[in-house]
């Protein structure tokens, strides 16, 4: 709730991030009012935020809205403004045209467009003004993810006495691919700005430091893990996302998420085999290769159509750009032929939801599936594996994942499978379809230790102790 006796004050540790924790909404008589939106980020940096008279700035979501500083909830929110134009141009435009599919193996084709460009380098300047006011003397900040790569060096120049980390919550491309994107030396600048730079894995650091040591002035450094850039050095690192893993298991056991489960399964008609997939409706996910693969299993006879159904949710986005409005159309008609051919009047064979769940909801239906399908082109990390496994206190439930998201790395006792490879992905499925109870058991187990251990608070703090920043803890 918005508090707004607390004064605001310099903030000793500072979160940067395209969007603010909450979201200004706009209601049908015009007026506008906070909403808050829990993400994974929130849970996992709110203790440290509280802790350390911690501030968050980052764009409040609508465009053209003037909000002033206030206090939420003991937390310091200090909003950005963008225009219309700037988030068609550098939200819409270079972050998510540009940047993101580069950024993920070109699985569609970046546009370089110079004005795209322009309103990046203009908004990330805007931040590092506003973060420039925030923090006070001596301060550490922490900026996060693709949007605000310019954001360190910018920040640096007005405010050389901060401590500043930046972590990318997408995969970082191989150097061959990022040496197509006409500003490569000002990105990778950008980035040096800041005294630790976090990625989802070694991979990506690796490809970042040969970068670093050829379009821009820096050395390798004295270890793998870093390049001296002028006076200073700049760490690398590799430090794994996760999520709030005890909490999600603590809800998957609830009586309320078990009985919504059988509900699920009910609904369903009972069937042997429940299979899942979640996704953001995104070109990556690798959402037309899995249905692919699952049609086919059933048109050979490999899948008992009376038997196995699936269930595909599919999270709203981007819908202002042409690309997803016509994946979103083309996944639709792949899910209306597969029911037309195989489904029986009241047993649809696929059940198609393009809709945001709640969280209780989300549980029960990965407590009610058999088999998960992850399969995206290419992930940074992919949080919805980690979350089925977390789910599962039964240790029941088998997780087929794609070996181009981030998470395969630690997942190793999920069934990987190459989403390019459609006979792959039937394979892999099958296998998990027919997998011996025993074995799903086995794996489960071992994903579950490594869920439950590496969990987001570990991730945020193995981050901020490389970064140099005390616990915290002793504050409390």
């Amino acid at each position: 709730m918005r508090d707004e006796s607390t004064e605001l004050t310099g903030a000793d540790f500072v979160v940067v991030a395209n969007r603010l924790p909450v979201d200004l909404e706009e209601l049908p008589d015009g007026t506008t009012r906070w909403k808050r939106s829990p993400g994974g980020l929130v849970t996992a940096l709110e203790p440290m935020l509280r802790t350390r008279d911690g501030a968050w700035v980052g764009w409040p979501g609508l465009p053209d809205a003037e909000a002033e500083p206030f206090v939420e909830d003991g937390l310091q929110l200090h909003p950005v403004s963008l225009s219309a134009k700037d988030v068609e141009d550098y939200y819409e435009g270079f972050s998510n045209g540009t940047l993101w599919p580069l950024y993920h193996d070109v699985v569609a084709p970046p546009a370089f467009h110079r004005h795209w460009w322009q309103a990046y380098v203009r908004v990330n300047q805007r931040f590092a003004e506003a973060t420039a006011k925030v923090a006070a003397h001596g301060a550490t900040v922490w900026i996060q993810d693709y949007q605000l790569q310019l954001l360190p060096a910018a920040l640096r120049a007005l405010r050389p006495d901060l401590r500043i980390g930046f972590f990318l919550h997408i995969p970082f491309p191989p150097t061959e691919l990022f040496m197509q994107l006409p500003w490569r030396k000002q990105v990778v600048e950008g980035l040096l700005g800041a005294d630790l730079v976090g990625f989802h894995t070694a991979g990506g650091a690796r490809n970042f430091r040969w970068l670093a040591t050829r379009l821009t002035e820096a050395v390798p450094g004295h270890t793998r893990n870093d390049v001296q850039y002028g006076d200073r050095t700049v760490r690398l690192g590799a430090f794994p996302i996760s999520i709030d893993s005890g909490a999600l298991d603590e809800l998957a056991r609830s009586d309320e998420v078990q009985q919504r489960a059988k509900e699920i399964r009910a609904d369903l008609g009972n069937p042997e085999r429940v299979i899942l997939g979640v996704d953001r409706l995104d070109y990556t996910k690798g959402i037309d290769v899995r249905l692919r693969a699952f049609e086919e299993l059933i048109a050979e006879g490999s899948v008992d159509a009376e038997q196995t159904v699936m269930i595909q949710l599919a999270t709203p986005s981007r819908e202002r750009v042409e690309h997803y409005q016509k994946m979103r159309n083309d996944i639709e008609q792949s899910v209306g032929r597969i029911n037309g051919e195989y489904a029986r009047v009241g047993h649809p064979v696929l059940h198609y939801l393009h809709q945001s769940l709640p969280r209780d909801d989300l549980a029960a239906f990965f407590v009610a599936a058999d088999v998960m399908l992850v399969t995206p082109l290419r992930d940074g990390m992919n949080l919805v594996a980690k979350e089925y496994v977390a789910c599962r206190s039964d240790l029941g439930g088998v997780l087929v994942l794609s070996e181009f998201a981030g998470a395969a790395i630690e997942l190793r006792d999920a069934v990987l499978v190459n989403p390019h490879d459609t006979d792959g992905v039937k394979n892999a499925l099958l296998s998990a379809l027919t997998m011996p109870a025993a074995e799903g058991k086995r794996r489960m187990r071992a994903l579950r230790r490594q869920v439950l251990t590496h969990d987001v608070d570990r991730w945020a703090r193995s981050f901020l102790a490389a970064l140099g920043l005390p616990d915290g803890d002793d504050d409390e």
